[in-house]
């Protein structure tokens, strides 16, 4: 009865690659599958928002604590809490790792702007990318760079009057920039 089943396993297979011998088997790739286009410059650019620690890929514009505060209230402030302390999302203010929690209570650490971030040139790039959560990508680089500038304001790191902008931004020096250790490793393949 074995016997039996596997052989009409295997006939089934067979007959549903078409035929029962083998020059049905698929044996390589086709060179194109009939769907979709090679992408064009504009397409590549359209994804290429990526911004690094040197400011490279920041776009032209500029935001103030004053418009970031603003713009926070409409578009943050429902799930960071109105101060960006409170909540339900993630913390984003704070500048003591454990601020917070009561002694012997929950030791773990909280990752904030204030203490975490290396870079407030990737603070541009996430927020830029991820949020706000219901709509990622949708806020215009001015409106990042005031939701910058109030973060990095409240988490006391640029005064109340800075203007943040592709100049500005990448010489704000962040409190956990000397926690990270820069990966400097060479070999691999070289991406410029």
């Amino acid at each position: 009865m074995r016997g039996t089943v596997a052989r009409l396993v295997l006939a089934l297979v067979a007959a549903g690659c078409g035929r029962g011998d083998r020059a049905a088997v698929h044996t390589g790739s086709p060179a194109r599958f009939g769907f979709g286009r090679a992408a064009t410059t504009a397409d590549v650019s359209a994804w290429d928002i990526d911004v690094t620690p040197d400011g490279t890929g920041l776009p032209p514009g500029k935001g103030t604590v004053p418009q970031g505060a603003a713009i926070y209230a409409r578009k943050c402030a429902a799930c960071h809490g109105p101060t960006g302390t409170e909540g339900p999302s993630d913390r984003l203010v704070g500048r003591e790792p454990r601020e917070g929690f009561p002694f012997g209570r929950d030791p773990r650490f909280v990752r904030t702007v204030g203490n975490y971030w290396p870079y407030a040139t990737t603070l541009y790039d996430y927020v830029n990318r991820a949020m706000p959560f219901d709509k990622p990508g949708s806020l215009t680089p001015d409106e990042v760079y005031g939701l910058v500038a109030f973060l990095l304001w409240r988490n006391e790191i640029v005064a109340d009057t800075t203007v943040i902008n592709a100049h500005t931004l990448p010489q704000v020096v962040m409190p956990a920039h000397d926690r990270f250790v820069p990966d400097n490793r060479r070999g691999g393949p070289e991406i410029h």
